[in-house]
């Protein structure tokens, strides 16, 4: 199989043949044809995250350690089954649930394998889809995406996902409550399409970038905020007369953190996806006093993908930008998105790849 690993990193990914696995009792090789390309995908290729003060976690803590292939949104055809698999055959095509657990403790059993701490989520735990294959270890782990365009079924794995399970935890909305979303990249877009389908539509997007923020005013939000404004907490709170319930952070870097807190009306939420890095001060007796809840959000359990999918299904979802690159292009794709370049998502072609050959 041919592979994209990362040999040292905040290197170029280095194309490598290795031999292709075959699948054992329960598993499955999924040949992969789209692979999305996620901002956390920055983080593990340069080889740390930043917790601020000068503290970093590194990547190799988590089992990341060169060589090894990233790629955590995979998409892609059934090649071979194991012995004892139901529910696929070779030749389906399937979108896969990358957050995978070991199958065996007490929040796997509960269907919750992304709280899992002995975890194999692809492309940070295990082998990931910059690659032509990927073995899963159950089918239940493939779901079946047909009526979606397989370019944009593939960020559902994570994008779409991870917003999802952020819209969850938003608290109980009136009809005058605002959601703020900040950080308008191929997450905050999925964003505002969720939002919108679980029925939220005051919506206010913030960024730094007039053209992200004018295609999130296409993609559905109600108002945008340039957060590089001086003013741009007044003016949330302008727009929301104050009824900020929740605010949903993709980037999560202390400007938007502290922004997103400040602008939270008594009983809101923020919710923290984003993973730029940094930290910061919180005085205490303001979230008892104001009642709000500051709590983070990580991806989403298989059910939450299996709902986001459905949503996209019955066309309740409006696609994000995707993009389909060649496979080969990905260093120039990691440095697009690293340079903030990218509006939408990028998605790997591995479909043209040959398994056998580096071109």
């Amino acid at each position: 199989m041919l592979n994209y690993e990362v040999v040292e990193h905040g290197k170029p990914l280095q194309a490598k043949i290795r031999e292709t696995p075959q699948p054992q009792a329960g598993e499955v090789l999924v040949r992969i044809t789209r692979s999305g390309v996620c901002h956390s995908d920055l983080h593990i290729w340069e080889g740390y995250f930043d917790l601020g003060g000068g503290k970093r976690f590194y990547v190799k803590d988590r089992g990341c350690v060169p060589p090894f292939t990233t790629g955590h949104e995979p998409f892609g055809v059934v090649e071979k089954v194991g012995a004892g698999v139901t529910g696929v055959k070779v030749g389906d095509k399937r979108l896969v649930y990358p957050w995978i657990g070991c199958g065996k403790c007490a929040v796997c059993e509960a269907g919750d394998d992304n709280f899992c701490l002995s975890g194999r989520f692809l492309g940070v735990m295990a082998h990931g889809a910059y690659s032509t294959h990927v073995l899963v270890p159950d089918a239940k782990y493939l779901i079946d995406t047909t009526g979606i365009d397989d370019g944009w079924a593939a960020t559902l794995a994570c994008s779409g996902l991870t917003v999802y399970s952020a819209a969850t935890k938003l608290p109980e909305l009136a009809p005058r409550d605002w959601v703020v979303v900040l950080g308008c990249g191929g997450l905050g877009m999925a964003a505002i399409s969720v939002l919108r389908a679980l029925g939220i539509t005051n919506i206010i997007a913030g960024d730094i970038d007039e053209g992200k923020l004018a295609r999130a005013l296409e993609q559905g939000a109600a108002q945008t905020v340039d957060t590089r404004d001086a003013g741009a907490l007044d003016r949330i709170k302008a727009i929301s007369a104050g009824a900020i319930a929740g605010v949903i952070d993709l980037v999560g870097m202390p400007a938007t953190a502290n922004l997103g807190i400040a602008s939270l009306a008594k009983g809101g939420h923020y919710i923290m996806c984003g993973l730029f890095g940094g930290e910061i001060t919180l005085p205490l007796p303001p979230l008892a006093q104001r009642c709000i809840a500051v709590r983070g959000s990580y991806v989403g359990n298989l059910a939450e993908l299996e709902a986001v999918v459905e949503l996209a299904r019955a066309g309740k979802l409006k696609p994000s930008p995707v993009e389909i690159r060649p496979a080969g292009d990905v260093n120039h794709v990691l440095q697009e998105l690293l340079a903030g370049k990218v509006l939408g998502r990028v998605v790997l072609d591995f479909e043209r790849s040959d398994p056998d050959r580096i071109s």
